[in-house]
């Protein structure tokens, strides 16, 4: 147990057959549950586990028939933690990259009623990017911008990191059969606990870069996450701001990705004209575009800002 509370670990695995004793081997006396979900291996880890497991009877292995994500196999797991009525998750992989001596960190934002869910946040200092793999870095930049705009927790980094502790509260409500199955699920998550209203928080925390490989192709990766944080971002606003109370934030969202886009055709429309058709445009008319592109940033600005302000409440 962790302060009194029952504390679930949730190790998502798929073909970690040379890593997942070691991944359990670091997670700390204190869990009162280890939860393993086998995500359709087609090595040993499954045996591995099982052989663990008659000597720590903390140890539930589950198994999925197919590969299927390991959002899907978190997804697994947290049902799982619900069942068993946990205070608290959290979630290690199976590739031994995250070390149990940090998991009080993790929890006690959480125990102390300052957070509903806290993750990892492996680049504090330049030490800690520097052990990171560059491409690896420039594609968590990129995420972590565009989770900020979409997810509404402006204060967060290093959204990717998968090291993270969950309350009770955000077990028993999330709905964790349509988070999203595959490597995208970290941002999909943050977007779903700021629509419920939840406090999130990062602890930082090194991450170990040894024998395991990253599965994550970063060329395909992001563009396909971008479409996922796009679809979540609208939902989250039209779950938050306009179905659960209504805020004038959305107004001002609509009316920067309206303006902006018609200010760019503007503007193509009127180098069409100054070059092909009339061989010159007013002063009046080479106002416009500018007019409209500006008003549609400041909108989205005022935007953003409402968005900041809302969720410090």
């Amino acid at each position: 147990m962790f302060e009194g509370g029952r504390l679930a670990v949730i190790v998502p695995a798929y073909n970690e057959g040379s890593l997942i004793a070691h991944a359990l081997s670091k997670i700390a006396d204190y869990a009162d549950y280890i939860i393993v979900v086998d995500d359709g291996s087609t090595d040993d880890s499954a045996k591995t586990v099982e052989k663990i497991s008659e000597k720590d009877k903390r140890i539930t292995l589950i198994r999925h028939d197919a590969n299927r994500g390991v959002g899907a196999a978190l997804s697994t797991g947290y049902l799982k933690a619900r069942e068993l009525e946990a205070d608290y998750a959290i979630v290690m992989a199976g590739d031994a990259q995250m070390d149990g001596r940090h998991i009080p960190k993790l929890l006690k934002p959480i125990v102390s009623g300052e957070a509903d869910y806290v993750k990892g946040n492996r680049l504090v200092g330049s030490n800690a990017r520097r052990g990171m793999p560059k491409f690896r870095l420039l594609g968590n930049s990129i995420l972590t911008f565009l989770t900020k705009v979409c997810s509404g927790y402006w204060d967060i980094m290093d959204p990717q990191n998968g090291y993270t502790a969950a309350s009770r509260q955000v077990i028993e409500t999330i709905d964790w059969e349509g988070m999203y199955p595959r490597y995208g699920y970290p941002n999909d998550l943050l977007i779903k606990l700021n629509a419920a209203g939840f406090k999130v928080a990062d602890a930082n925390i090194p991450a170990v870069y040894g024998m395991e490989k990253s599965k994550i192709r970063y060329a395909t990766y992001i563009p396909k996450v971008s479409l996922i944080l796009l679809r979540g971002f609208a939902w989250r606003l039209w779950e938050k701001y306009v179905i659960r109370s209504f805020h004038p934030l959305v107004l001002f969202y609509l009316m920067g990705f309206t303006l902006i886009p018609i200010s760019i055709l503007t503007a193509a429309y009127l180098a069409y004209l100054r070059f092909y058709v009339v061989g010159g445009i007013t002063a009046t008319s080479a106002l416009i575009p500018i007019f409209l592109f500006t008003t549609g940033l400041q909108s989205l600005f005022f935007a953003m800002l409402f968005d900041m302000e809302a969720g410090k409440k």
